[in-house]
């Protein structure tokens, strides 16, 4: 019995999507981790996703020259605009990114406003109430909206239940982006001059960091209310990864002002295992 050998677009395509899950796998734990329980095709494609996002994320915090960084980005975005219209890539991350925005129809105002977000961290502009929340949709709360996509397969679910899946899959993107924020906080005002908490007085007081974390909590709140309206696999790694950002949340809360002024707080990887467990756990009873 002979096997048969994958052809040439094949070999490719499954080269490109290893390129894409390296990404995942060196810059984020907890996320990785969550992907794992992802059903196929939707592991994969989360994976390309996120590998995109990182890269311009990457672009933007550094690991472009400085002087580079704002042409870089926005040559990249042209890239990433594009890349669903052509069936090959010499970039690997935006072959695989490409398969995944065909195969789950991403909308481009999404993608675009993504951009439009880092842009502005490379602007250096001083963010004001309207600026950040114009910046945390952009950043965050369309990345919930293309994982629907992707956990749909590009298909649309009956009207009322994609409208509550919208507002939570946002509501959840903006509570990870206010949990990342408090946590690099001590980054973000020194290294790269950012303030992304312009309502709060700086430095951080304990009243300030309350008056965020009970804001951070009302999003979950609203994103937990959605998480039953996702296909059942998905729905357990999505309240994976919403109770690691919960616990990373819990820390926080209880993290004097002046510590995270200064240090970058982080759940223990045994902590880490024992919640994804206990979400899988849960997970099954309910299926």
């Amino acid at each position: 019995m002979f096997r048969s050998h994958p052809s040439p677009p094949q070999r490719y395509s499954h080269m490109a999507r290893r390129a894409a899950s390296e990404v995942i796998d060196s810059y984020s734990t907890s996320f990785g981790t969550a992907t794992r329980l992802l059903p196929e095709p939707q592991r994969t494609d989360i994976r390309n996703l996120y590998a995109v996002v990182r890269i311009a994320d990457e672009i933007v915090d550094g690991a472009a020259p400085a002087s580079e960084r704002a042409a870089t980005l926005e040559d990249y975005e042209q890239r990433v605009l594009g890349a669903a219209a052509a069936a090959f890539h010499t970039d690997p991350i935006l072959h695989a990114f490409a398969e995944t925005a065909r195969r789950c129809n991403f909308d481009d105002a999404h993608l675009a406003a993504f951009f439009a977000s880092m842009l502005h961290d490379i602007s250096g502009a001083v963010h004001t109430e309207a600026s950040v929340e114009e910046y945390i949709y952009g950043s965050a709360e369309v990345i919930g909206l293309l994982c629907v996509d992707v956990f749909f397969g590009g298909r649309r679910p009956p009207q009322a239940e994609y409208d509550l899946l919208q507002e939570g899959a946002r509501a959840l993107g903006a509570a990870f982006q206010k949990v990342n924020f408090l946590r690099d906080y001590a980054d973000d005002t020194t290294r790269l001059a950012r303030n992304y908490f312009p309502q709060t007085p700086h430095p951080l007081s304990v009243a300030g960091r309350d008056a965020i974390i009970a804001d951070i909590r009302r999003d979950f709140d609203a994103a937990w209310a959605a998480i039953p309206a996702l296909p059942k696999r998905c729905g357990v790694a999505v309240a994976a990864a919403t109770n690691l950002f919960e616990a990373l949340t819990g820390l926080l809360a209880d993290t004097p002002p002046a510590t995270i002024r200064t240090t970058r707080v982080r759940v223990s990887a045994p902590r880490k295992a024992a919640i994804i467990a206990r979400t899988v756990v849960t997970g099954r009873r309910l299926q």
